[in-house]
């Protein structure tokens, strides 16, 4: 039905190029038509090499989370000036809103998981078919929003575009792992979250744009809210065009990367399975049951490797300070000025966009829970400079660094060490519990830090933030240490040898 239905999902490893007069010899002789500098086998292979990290798959949902976050954060940007200012909801009882709806996005991502990991009547996996469920869902929520003018109805239609968001999340993120060679998987979620990044970025300068040009008043006033109007409407045709993206150029059918067209993940048989691949995911005969129940989603917990990154998950995101409360410490501790408060946000935005792609490759080669242990580490730095006696504009700079950095080497990193340990059949499922658990732990997170903010004061509040948070990287890295017999995963052809901290079901 759509045109992606006869692409290929799979990293490609294309023969070498031949045309007449300009072939290269297979048994290693050069060209016949004479020697090209940089033309031999070797750098043959490394073109191979950078083609199969980030495949055309992984670039076109790349290119579908950037379009449709620049439509979501045109909304996010307006969104809280437009209930405070011009319907008159108070500070908590916005806070209270963003907060539940967070937390619900992140159980939805549970059902997401699950339902895309059923098969169809073609035997396939549904990632394609909820992932646009869920983009479908957030894009239609962006016109309702001219529709609705009183806070009950406009939390509803931002409740169904986080349920979107929570719907596609554990979807895109499979589909990423399954059209990426294993050891390159740190890169192509680098390459991913770095376009996602961009639309963050782009997303309010948008929305400022739309705001001048509409002639609308920058805040809401008796009325006179055609700027916002305006924001909603061009937020909604973006997010169409992120939807049809994905119709368009992301394949139907996917397969995991390494398994021959036509095979499923279990084709192999028994004997060549991962220790997890024989679980609640697998029928009798070693084939994937087409209509897994909910709780052997739940079951993946029994896989150790999957266990052991959620329970670190959980760990560090209960001591994770959510980015609101961080900017407002920046703000407060480090003297900066109100009017740069909005600005904070595009600094931690610009340090993941410069650092989600050489941090992904460093993750393939150095070990992915390595650097995820180490992202929290420059998170603890960053706690550490804020409440250091240092102040200033440098100051301010270093954190927003920092910030980013720790976005850049955790949030595709987790992704892609999960997709190590869940078999392919139940990529979705597994990829969505460690989601959710984290956003869980960092919701509860934001709950209690606000808590003990109003109690004792920002800075005391970090000052126990961050020896908590010390105290788990320290606990993480016993829990993520690697067995003894770990197997070792298989390089791509033409990339670095992976390392074997991140390998719990052979590929």
């Amino acid at each position: 039905m759509y045109v992606a239905d006869s692409r290929s999902s799979k990293a490609p490893v294309a023969p070498a190029e031949t045309r007449p007069g300009r072939r290269e010899a297979a048994d290693g002789a050069g060209p016949a038509d004479g020697p090209r500098t940089g033309d031999g086998p070797r750098a043959a292979g490394r073109r191979t090499a950078v083609r199969a990290a980030v495949p055309g798959t992984v670039v076109a949902l790349g290119v579908v989370s950037l379009v449709t976050d620049v439509s979501s954060e045109m909304v996010s940007a307006v969104l809280p000036l437009y209930l405070l200012t011009g319907l008159g909801l108070s500070p908590l009882g916005f806070g209270l809103l963003d907060g539940i709806q967070n937390g619900f996005s992140a159980l939805v991502r549970l059902l997401g998981g699950h339902l895309a990991d059923r098969r169809g009547r073609d035997g396939a996996p549904r990632h394609k078919v909820v992932a646009a469920v869920g983009y479908g869902l957030s894009a239609l929520c962006k016109p309702l929003l001219l529709l609705v003018h009183t806070v009950p109805l406009i939390g509803a239609v931002v409740a169904v575009d986080r349920t979107g968001k929570g719907l596609r999340t554990a979807p895109r993120d499979a589909m990423i792992s399954l059209a990426t060679e294993p050891a390159h998987r740190g890169r192509a979620f680098g390459v991913h979250r770095a376009m996602d990044t961009a639309g963050a970025l782009l997303g309010p300068l948008t929305a400022f744009l739309v705001l001048r040009l509409a002639g609308g008043p920058m805040l809401a006033d008796g009325g006179q809210q055609q700027g916002y109007h305006a924001v909603f409407a061009v937020s909604g045709c973006v997010a169409v065009l992120g939807v049809l993206v994905l119709l368009l150029f992301v394949p139907n059918r996917l397969a995991a990367a390494g398994t021959p067209e036509g095979a499923g993940p279990s084709s192999a048989g028994p004997s060549s399975a991962g220790p997890s691949s024989a679980g609640p995911s697998s029928g009798a005969a070693g084939v994937p049951d087409a209509r897994p129940r909910l709780r052997d989603g739940l079951a993946l917990l029994r896989v150790p490797g999957l266990r052991r990154l959620t329970v670190c998950a959980v760990l560090l995101g209960l001591t994770t300070v959510s980015d609101s409360f961080l900017y407002l410490l920046v703000q407060r501790r480090l003297g900066l000025a109100v009017e740069y408060f909005p600005l904070l946000p595009l600094g931690t935005a610009g340090a993941f966009l410069l650092l989600a792609v050489p941090l992904g490759a460093l993750a393939d080669r150095i070990g992915r829970r390595r650097l995820f242990l180490a992202g929290h580490g420059v998170l603890l730095l960053a706690y550490g400079l804020l409440l250091s006696p240092l102040d200033g504009p440098a100051a301010v700079v270093c954190v927003l660094l920092l910030h980013g950095s720790f976005y850049a080497a955790t949030d595709g990193v987790l992704a892609a060490a999960a997709a190590d340990t869940v078999p392919a059949e139940r990529r979705g499922a597994g990829l969505a519990l460690v989601g959710t658990g984290q956003a869980l732990a960092r919701f509860a997170c934001s709950l209690a830090f606000g808590a003990l903010w109003s109690a004792v004061g920002g800075t005391t509040a970090l000052t126990w933030s961050a020896l908590a948070l010390a105290g788990c990287v320290t606990g993480a890295a016993f829990v993520l240490r690697e067995p003894a017999a770990a197997a070792a995963p298989v390089a791509a052809p033409g990339g670095p040898a992976p390392t074997t901290d991140d390998s719990e079901v052979p590929s």
